[in-house]
């Protein structure tokens, strides 16, 4: 089978080459795989990396076999989840908890685009304590996560969802997904407080951030990038960080977690919550896929297709 790998050096150090077929062991499925996900934890790491680490990633197509102990899951079964190791390959294999069936009416591609990320931002949305008319700030509203947690925010009763960005030209992106106001980065000031700001970037923006909060309000941290909060700027502000990771809801709640999902599908379905797909790129071609994504161009999700 091809598969994808790197060396160190970043993006550029991405490439294809024969590798022999996984087996699945105790708990996993092996899927043959039609859409991948790329996603940002995974981007930054192969930039960072000092020697090649495994590429990640969402992976949605059709189960081939089964392992010891799969139950609810058998060869023939179209299917996404979140593969740890060899993603970027024609076959992959998944863990059954974090591996979940796709409705016939959805496409892999749907599949890659929304359920992760839709999940990431259900999540991180409900871990900020949402009321009916709080105001929602979203950092990397333009990216996979940013642009379905737009719309949890808008379907969820926010009096007033800001939009943060890198670049002023996705501003009528982010618009047509619901935020009412757009400000960018590099903006003195991102407007009027608000009372939860769900963050995917971290960083250096994560003060920035803590200063667009509202007396009491709630910072949602989910993005992998890491940071350190001026607990001075909490203080003054009343204002509280919270953690959020979907992992440990799939793994320790997992009835939450197939709530959320079957949620999410009937929102995919009335076309509440819309994922949106930036690109769908060769898998030979993965080191464009992360160009696109650490150059931020991509307007939504980038998927790489075997």
């Amino acid at each position: 089978m091809r598969r994808v790998r790197h060396e160190a050096g970043g993006p550029k150090t991405l490439f294809a080459e024969e590798a022999p077929v996984p087996e699945p062991g105790p708990d996993e499925l092996l899927v043959r795989a039609e859409a991948i996900g790329v996603t940002l934890p995974v981007v930054r790491k192969v930039r960072e990396a000092a020697e090649p680490v495994p590429l990640g990633g969402e992976v949605a197509g059709t189960v081939v076999a089964v392992g010891e102990g799969v139950t609810g899951f058998a060869a023939g079964d179209r299917v996404t989840g979140l593969c740890f190791s060899h993603a970027y390959a024609e076959l992959a294999v998944l863990h059954q908890a974090m591996t979940s069936p796709v409705p016939d009416r959805a496409t892999a591609v749907d599949a890659v685009a929304l359920v992760r990320s839709g999940l990431v931002a259900r999540g991180a949305y409900e871990a900020g304590r949402p009321r009916p008319g709080d105001a929602v700030l979203v950092t990397a509203a333009a990216s996979a996560v940013g642009t379905l947690a737009l719309q949890y925010a808008k379907a969820g009763g926010a009096s007033r969802v800001v939009a943060a960005v890198s670049s002023a030209d996705k501003e009528e992106f982010v618009r047509a997904l619901g935020a009412d106001e757009v400000v960018l980065y590099e903006d003195e000031s991102w407007g009027a407080p608000v009372d939860i700001v769900l963050d995917g970037v971290g960083g250096e923006l994560l003060n920035p951030a803590v200063r667009a909060l509202a007396p009491g309000g709630r910072l949602v941290a989910f993005s992998s990038g890491g940071g350190t909060i001026d607990a001075y700027e909490l203080l003054i502000r009343s204002a509280s960080v919270i953690g959020f990771q979907m992992a440990a809801i799939a793994r320790g709640k997992p009835d939450v977690y197939a709530r959320w999902l079957d949620e999410l599908w009937e929102l995919h379905r009335n076309r509440t919550v819309r994922p949106h797909v930036f690109a769908e790129i060769p898998l030979a071609e993965a080191a464009r896929a992360h160009e696109i994504i650490e150059s931020r161009r991509n307007l939504g999700k980038v998927v790489l297709i075997p």
